[in-house]
């Protein structure tokens, strides 16, 4: 059966701050650790209110300071805002301090809008270069070669395990052409994600890290005491959410507080473009989630199970993984 991990955004609720999101990152994976998550991941994005991850490899490194045995790492890093070089460096540093523990999950998109990846002096033709800076990566995460004249120091020899993230066809391309482990982000992006799948097992070369095809499937969970609670708890995404897909006309702000009138927030459109978008959004108390959650391991074959909860308040968020971890056990991931 497939195991579970946690995916974390650091996300900012109205009324709090970013210190107060990384603080409480924190406490979730030393609670993911207690109940036997396998992995704890901070994702990279940038200019969003919302979200309090930019700096990724700190941030990784504040929660695999304050834990001991769950593995920590980046679910991903945006290759393209940075160079193979210093990712190197930060994560070949991360592996030097906590040893065994330190993942790194790589993705083509920027993570933020067009002018923010400027200001990150980065350009539209860096994505171009994704498959050989993975490789260049790859190299200087390795052994030293002959002739090679540039290091990562921390980084040489350090091996840290490679991921490919992906949405499409693309990524599951790369990461069974490189003998990569593959992470889908189906919490976000489900609409090709069985095509994914198929693809990456079809055409996957072992590889000095990985002999055989292993596939993470990304999902949304809202686990409550009840599911009348999960439901309103949930509509803090489902807020989130609307405010993509409306785009200009509404800001990407802080994750908004539940509510109990969503009729009156979004539009018919705009409802089921949320939907189709949070198509692996599990909702609901243990038992429903647990049979919800069967089905889609069922369904997909996959091997890991990586979990978002994206919930305002966060004790309702511990509780909810929390009760992940209790129906996970149950069946016997």
């Amino acid at each position: 059966m497939a195991v579970l991990s946690v995916l974390d955004l650091a996300p900012i609720p109205e009324g709090s701050n970013p210190a107060q999101s990384l603080r409480n990152s924190l406490d979730l994976a030393q609670h993911a650790e207690r109940w036997d998550y396998k992995r704890f991941w901070l994702a990279e994005h940038h200019n969003m209110a919302g979200i309090a991850s930019a700096a990724t490899s700190v941030a990784i490194g504040y929660v695999a300071g304050g834990t001991r045995t769950i593995r920590v790492g980046a679910g991903g890093i945006m290759l393209p805002n940075h160079s193979p070089l210093v990712i190197a460096e930060q994560f070949g540093t991360l592996e030097s301090l906590y040893p065994g523990r330190i993942d790194l999950g790589l993705g083509r998109a920027p993570g933020t809008d067009q002018r923010t990846w400027r200001a990150l002096r980065r350009d539209a033709s860096a994505a171009d270069n994704f498959p050989s800076d993975v490789q260049e990566l790859q190299i200087l995460l390795g052994p030293s070669l002959p002739g090679q004249k540039i290091h990562a120091i921390p980084g040489m020899g350090t091996e840290v395990p490679l991921w490919i993230l992906g949405s499409s066809l693309f990524g599951a391309q790369l990461a069974a052409m490189l003998g990569l482990p593959f992470a889908f982000a189906s919490h976000f992006a489900p609409e090709m994600l069985a095509d994914a799948i198929g693809v990456y097992r079809r055409g996957f070369k072992p590889s000095k890290q990985l002999a055989r095809p292993y596939v993470m499937v990304g999902c949304n969970v809202v686990a409550a005491d009840t599911t009348e609670e999960a439901k309103f708890l949930f509509t803090s995404m489902q807020q989130a959410v609307a405010r993509i897909v409306r785009g200009a006309r509404g800001a990407r702000g802080q994750l908004p507080p539940p509510r109990t009138d969503m009729e009156n927030f979004w539009t018919p459109d705009e409802e089921a473009q949320s939907e189709s978008r949070l198509r692996y959004a599990f909702v609901g108390d243990e038992d429903g989630v647990r049979r919800q959650l069967a089905t889609f391991i069922a369904d997909t074959g996959a091997d890991e199970v990586m979990v978002s909860a994206m919930i305002h308040d966060h004790a309702a968020r511990l509780r909810s993984y929390e009760l992940l971890a209790d129906a996970g056990k149950k069946l016997g991931v």
